[in-house]
């Protein structure tokens, strides 16, 4: 199939960018999204053009770091899947393809369809983990844990952190995946002794790096590669609510 890219190019995150257009012809149905991708920049090469910059990594839906925005849509109009899962036979011959980075302030453009994420780092350093002594491993069934909770935990712990949460929300705010890095700890019972602590932290984090407010719009949850629901976000207001009612003895 014959293809119309329309990729977006910015040299730096000071830079101001600009949509520049590709051809992409004889590309197989078959081959991957990042591939056609691929194909195109050695092409470019070939001609002594400059090659696009992206990021890809694992390019099987498990790191989250090849993210970018497909015709206006986060990783593209398949819901459920990374930008590395969807594949060429989605579009048709004769299509036109708008290409371009995550959208906030708090994900500086490095260069063209490359951010900087590391502000979700951030908010998981801030306490996503848990800082108690355990010793050596314990057994697996020494700490009882009902079903549900697991469940719910390994719902939350399914987020890559890739930010389309972020790119899709219209307030770019990260309340989805930080609500789900809470979570999955929050959950459990070896997550209880900084339950509260630890809420306060990650949500004073997000702020700080200049993320947007949750307005529930809901268009975190339909951009998720790992469809994470909102009830995250509605749990972690509850433990937020809770902190602040109950002060240090939350702790």
């Amino acid at each position: 199939m014959d293809l119309t890219l329309h990729v977006w190019r910015q040299a730096g995150p000071k830079d101001r960018g600009r949509f520049v257009t590709y051809k992409a012809e004889g590309i197989s149905d078959h081959a991957s999204f990042l591939e056609m991708l691929d194909i195109v920049n050695e092409r470019l090469i070939a001609d002594g053009g400059e090659p696009f910059t992206f990021e890809h990594d694992c390019r099987e839906g498990i790191c989250g770091t090849c993210g970018m925005v497909i015709n206006g849509t986060p990783h593209g109009p398949h819901k459920g899947i990374t930008t590395c899962q969807l594949h060429m036979r989605s579009f048709k011959d004769g299509d036109e393809i708008w290409i371009e980075p995550w959208r906030a302030s708090a994900f500086p453009v490095i260069k063209d369809l490359v951010v900087d994420r590391s502000a979700l780092d951030r908010i998981i350093q801030a306490g996503g983990f848990i800082s108690a002594n355990t010793g050596s491993a314990p057994d697996a069934n020494a700490v009882p844990i009902r079903k549900e909770a697991t469940d719910k935990a390994l719902d939350a712990a399914a987020c890559i952190g890739c930010g389309a949460c972020v790119a899709a929300c219209p307030n770019a705010s990260a309340m989805l995946v930080t609500a789900a890095k809470i979570g999955h700890l929050g959950t459990l019972p070896q997550g209880q002794p900084e339950r509260y602590e630890r809420v306060r932290k990650m949500v004073a984090a997000m702020d700080h790096e200049g993320f947007g407010n949750c307005t529930n719009h809901g268009a975190c949850q339909n951009a998720c590669p790992k469809e994470i629901s909102v009830d995250f976000i509605a749990r972690l207001n509850m433990d937020l609510l809770r902190s602040s009612l109950r002060g240090d003895e939350a702790d």
